[in-house]
């Protein structure tokens, strides 16, 4: 794991932008196509803002989330929603995007028809993640359900239950997230930056990020 500090949040947000946009070309010149996964949560919101704007041929980059609450787009706790107004627009308008929800069904009856798209796009290319105060990414969840299947199963996606969600969610797997070429997590404050070097002594089950954490660079600022 790679830990950089940064001096202010708006300074994390724009170099956090433009690594992803550089690591983005870097994969456009050798790939037919790049792939970018992002969490949902006004955190990365400023940084959206910004990658938004970057110059590179978006026409060719695939976006998803790395979770998504179970609910439609109409709903204020779409991650989707926030997707598309804040990274979706501008320059990367000309990207293509990949729900992971789908009407009519539960997120079990629907799971094959969301994960196909996926699956046809892996490895991801850049993965950008969050972390809770709770340790959790994605929404791999302490506690949840699914736990151990979404930390251990070789499944694209897997449906997720967890004390304390008002709803289900989906969540991309460990397996797909660590097989991320290049991988990031995003975190601010002093409470996210303990929760990180607690999560670096304990097991996944207790910590999911920490099931991560191997290969993956932390950006964080505390205010």
């Amino acid at each position: 794991m790679e830990l950089i500090e940064y001096a202010d949040v708006d300074m994390l947000m724009i170099q956090l932008a433009n690594k992803i946009a550089g690591q983005l070309r870097e994969s456009l010149q050798s790939e037919d196509f790049a792939t970018l996964a992002v969490p949902g949560g006004t955190t990365p919101g400023p940084m959206f803002d910004s990658l938004c704007a970057a110059e590179l041929d978006w026409s060719r980059v695939k976006v998803m989330l790395t979770d998504e609450r179970w609910v439609p787009e109409t709903s204020d706790r779409s991650n989707t929603r926030l997707i598309k107004e804040r990274l979706l627009t501008d320059r990367a308008a000309a990207a293509t995007y990949l729900p992971l929800f789908a009407e009519g069904g539960t997120a079990e009856e629907k799971l094959p028809e969301v994960a196909g798209p996926i699956e046809e796009n892996l490895p991801l290319s850049v993965c950008l993640l969050g972390m809770g105060a709770d340790m959790h990414t994605a929404s791999i969840f302490p506690g949840a359900d699914r736990l151990n299947d979404a930390l251990t199963g070789t499944d694209t996606l897997y449906p997720m239950r967890a004390p304390g969600a008002p709803e289900p969610r989906i969540t991309l797997s460990a397996h797909v997230l660590n097989n991320a070429m290049r991988r990031h997590i995003l975190i601010i404050g002093q409470e996210k930056r303990e929760a990180l070097e607690k999560a670096r002594h304990l097991s996944p089950q207790e910590a999911p990020v920490a099931s991560i954490l191997q290969g993956t660079t932390v950006h964080w600022a505390d205010k």
